[in-house]
């Protein structure tokens, strides 16, 4: 599990005559935005930049959507906050998987931020509980403007519908308006750096100054 980044360097162009649709869904269509440059020929080695992606600290989510009546979910840790006026947030999804054939079906998805007591919630929507076939079993939802599912007790949830769909290589990314929300009291969160699963320390650092 990784980060997703998106950057755009100083010498790059954006070629309005090259943008169109990648795939499409029920009123959704990913767009495929190219940028060119002149100086840019060699890519990062994969490795290093899987490497270096690996000491970005982050949270860690539980991505939900449905399609056919039935749930869907994957754990992710590429979640940005976009926009206040629209609320937005943006979320990154591997083109492979079915949460997102499911999210471009549907139109709509929710994000369940886990807390360090979620551990196994993270554990078994990322795939590593393999045994479990059915990775909702016994945990209660609920539902509020969408549908999609909303896992209980978690620390937040934003459920949303989608907005904007752009191509992002081997992964979508999906700019959702957020049409629901809510949080529970201040607990601790579940974090993912350096290839493993994470608390915060029990105090905050204390400032080199005062801070103004």
């Amino acid at each position: 599990m990784m980060n997703d980044i998106a950057r755009c360097c100083e010498n790059c162009s954006y070629d309005a005559n090259r943008t169109a649709g990648r795939r499409s869904g029920v009123g959704l269509e990913i767009m495929d935005y190219h940028f060119i440059s002149g100086e840019l020929t060699m890519s990062v080695d994969v490795q290093l930049f899987k490497d270096a992606m690996a000491h970005w600290a982050s949270g860690v989510t539980v991505v939900t959507t449905h399609v056919d009546g039935r749930p869907v979910g994957i754990t992710a840790s590429s979640l940005t906050s976009v926009s206040l006026d629209p609320p937005q947030i943006l979320i990154c999804i591997a083109r492979k998987l079915f949460t997102h054939q499911a999210i471009v079906q549907s139109g709509v998805f929710a994000v369940n931020i886990l807390g360090t007591d979620h551990l196994e919630w993270g554990m078994r929507f990322a795939g590593m509980i393999p045994e479990l076939s059915d990775r909702f079993a016994g945990i209660a939802t609920h539902t509020a403007a969408t549908g999609a599912p909303i896992l209980s007790d978690v620390l937040g949830w934003l459920d949303c519908r989608v907005r904007h769909a752009y191509d992002g290589g081997d992964h979508t990314i999906f700019v959702g308006e957020v049409m629901a929300a809510g949080a529970t009291e201040e607990r601790s969160p579940l974090l993912y750096f350096n290839r493993t699963w994470r608390q915060l320390d029990a105090e905050p650092l204390r400032l080199p100054v005062a801070a103004g």
